[in-house]
């Protein structure tokens, strides 16, 4: 009883200091775009002289971006940092760190300076991709089986819970107009400092003690009768040579890929801007906005997935998406966004999959590529969604919609159930797809790869590599394109995109 106590407080202390921070960084600056905008428009003038729409537009989506460009790049420190700090010790680094952008944007107006809100999101963007990572690996690491699904669900539920707070703020009489954007911007801290003093009397990760550090003392205080032997450790590189791994990992990077290109995020970035469109009356988006906030915390429910399994919620989750997209295309509809939302509901069981999935030695890398995909879609989503809307209207999420529909073949086809499975029994599972044989000894297990299994490594470096230039170069060419030709003239190179 004790035991499960610490983990349940473990999880909400970790679930908001760092889940909540990358919600709330998500939302925070929809509400009080307008203000912000006039905030840049007058900073450049006064620099400059006047600024054309789409020198606005482009910097807005840049601002907007800089956050999923800098958990990009947070993601890639994910497995040397808790490889080197562990688990727990990453996330007391990181809270530290998030702190100075917090400040930096609530100084920014005093300062009288957009690029510092556009430093500072990159910044709180690095601390959001670590933790969004590391957080739930750790909460998989301490929970038993039985209990990874309600923990692993836990980060997204703060997440939810720091969006719904953002469009709370965000309300015109609150923090949401002139006066109170900076203290929004700047309010981001506070739980990083929470969780900075709160952390360090909970325990580490027992498998990162016994497995990587070898204490074993250490290791019983976070869980009792955990047996666990050595299993090495691998690196990025490593990780794309193994062919026992070789599924998992397309199945990491398709269900990241496909859970940020839904286009979920670009009604969070951008839901005012949308509700707008839709002919919804000025005085009401706001209250419209938080009604979304508040579908998508209710729908977070942690025990829906140890009662539905993993598979099932993915499966649904992407249909509801593809099917709400279509209706997207004659007009934008609250209905259809409300609904959308709730198919997003699959959230977090990417994270929870991909903990289970891989073993000790190969999770963090794991980590590290599947939140590197999940971030890069998220930067590609903010970045370019602003002027497909402005080129394609009510017609711009059909692409979204597209990218669903793949989705929800390939789990169906591809990704096992892993629900009250140990993390040996999911490597079984892949193993037949795989080809190779899992060999179990004195209690621990050996993959044994049959025939040619480096060889296809270098197949999946190079892969992996092309969907990151892909990615980088649709939004490059995007922008070169929009910043020589008039949009609304030109509106038929959007298609190219």
């Amino acid at each position: 009883m004790k035991e499960e106590m610490d983990m349940e407080k473990t999880s909400l202390i970790a679930g908001f200091g760092s889940s909540f921070q990358y919600g709330y960084n998500v939302a925070v600056i929809n509400s009080p775009a307008p203000e912000m905008k006039l905030f840049y428009t007058r900073i450049y003038e006064d620099r400059y002289g006047p600024m054309s729409d789409n020198l606005l537009t482009l910097l807005w989506s840049v601002t907007v971006s800089m956050f999923p460009l800098g958990g990009f790049f947070g993601s890639l420190m994910v497995a040397p940092l808790v490889n080197k700090f562990g688990r727990k010790g990453t996330l007391l680094f990181n809270n530290i760190f998030s702190i100075v952008p917090a400040i930096m944007m609530g100084v920014s107006e005093v300062a009288g300076s957009f690029e510092i809100i556009i430093a500072a999101r990159f910044l709180v963007g690095i601390c959001a991709g670590l933790s969004s990572n590391v957080v739930s690996m750790y909460l998989g690491e301490i929970a038993p089986k039985n209990y990874r699904g309600a923990i692993g669900i836990v980060p997204q539920l703060f997440i939810t819970i720091g969006i719904l707070v953002a469009q709370v703020f965000g309300v015109r009489n609150i923090l949401g107009n002139m006066e109170g954007w900076p203290i929004m911007l700047g309010l981001t801290g506070i739980p990083a400092a929470i969780e900075l003093l709160l952390l360090p009397f909970f325990p580490e990760s027992p498998r990162y003690m016994l497995i990587q550090k070898g204490d074993e003392k250490t290791a019983r205080k976070g869980t009792e009768g955990v047996i666990l032997q050595a299993e090495g450790r691998l690196s990025v590189l490593n990780l794309f040579t193994f062919r026992s791994l070789r599924w998992q990992l397309l199945s990491v990077i398709f269900m990241n890929m496909g859970q940020q290109l839904s286009g979920v995020n670009a009604i969070y970035y951008y839901a005012d801007s949308i509700y707008s469109s839709a002919g919804v009356a000025d005085d009401h988006v706001q209250y419209v906005t938080v009604g979304t906030g508040a579908v998508n915390v209710f729908m977070t429910i942690v025990f829906i997935v140890e009662k539905s399994g993993r598979k099932l919620l993915l499966l649904i989750g992407f249909g509801v998406c593809c099917g709400t997209s279509l209706d997207w295309m004659p007009y934008v509809s609250i209905v259809c966004v409300i609904i959308y939302v709730i198919g997003h509901a699959i959230g977090p069981i990417p994270n929870v999959i991909t903990t289970e999935m891989f073993r000790q030695s190969s999770r963090p890398p794991a980590f590290m590529v599947a939140g590197s995909v999940h971030w890069l879609s998220n930067f590609t989503v903010g970045l370019v969604f602003p002027f497909l809307e402005r080129g394609l209207g009510a017609y711009s999420f059909i692409i979204f919609a597209c990218i669903c529909l793949a989705t929800l073949i390939y789990i169906w086809v591809v990704i096992p159930e892993t629900k009250n499975k140990t993390f040996l029994e999911t490597s079984k599972l892949f193993a037949h797809r795989n080809k190779v044989d899992i060999v179990v000894e004195a209690g621990d297990s050996e993959i044994k790869e049959t025939g040619g299994e480096r060889s296809a490594g270098v197949l999946y470096i190079i892969s992996f590599s092309v969907l990151c230039f892909l990615h980088v170069s649709i939004c490059l060419l995007h922008h070169m394109t929009l910043i020589w030709v008039d949009l609304d003239k030109h509106i038929s190179n959007i298609y190219v995109f």
